[in-house]
């Protein structure tokens, strides 16, 4: 079983207490009105509740850490070499969509490198994570990178750019 280090508990504890709301919200989804403003209205509130409570987790436990969040943007903290960075929504459409893979996306920053990570995917209950030099690991198994060597005995996902964003030819 995989030990986890206090850097990578506290984000894990931020992102399920965030998951708390997000997993309610998620619920009430099929309820709105399918209109542009109803539920895109409903996704951002979410999406700020949510990264409000990340904030204040992650905060109380390292009060020195600055912050770069999808919604707020960016803060300094005491510790300028060190900040986390945080999508509180992580796959929106799907969210809006009632869709279950959307997560919320952790890292922590030191010097200009990320040194940890936590993606959580509260809908199907997976957690990975991962440090420098400890590995990456799901729940608490830990993750490999397959033997294949040829493209065609791969699979491969990605998401393409829509509705205007990005270079579409260039992805496709």
């Amino acid at each position: 079983m995989a030990t986890r280090s206090a850097l990578i508990n506290v984000m894990v504890r931020a992102a399920e207490k965030a998951a708390r709301g997000l997993v309610r919200d998620f619920g009430e989804v099929e309820h709105l009105q399918v209109s542009r403003k109803g539920p895109a209205d409903f996704v951002s509130a979410a999406d700020l509740k949510a990264e409000r409570t990340l904030r204040e987790e992650l905060q109380k436990a390292r009060p020195e850490f600055g912050f770069l969040m999808e919604e707020s943007g960016e803060s300094k903290g005491s510790d300028a070499e060190a900040r986390w960075i945080v999508d509180p929504l992580d796959g929106t459409t799907n969210f809006l969509h009632g869709l279950p893979h959307w997560a919320i996306s952790i890292g922590a920053e030191r010097n200009g490198e990320i040194v940890a990570g936590v993606i959580y995917a509260p809908i199907g209950d997976q957690l990975f994570w991962a440090e420098k030099g400890a590995g990456a690991f799901v729940n608490h198994t830990r993750l490999r990178v397959s033997e294949r060597r040829r493209l065609e005995d791969c699979v491969i996902a990605t998401g393409i750019p829509f509705k205007g964003r990005g270079d579409h030819a260039t992805f496709l």
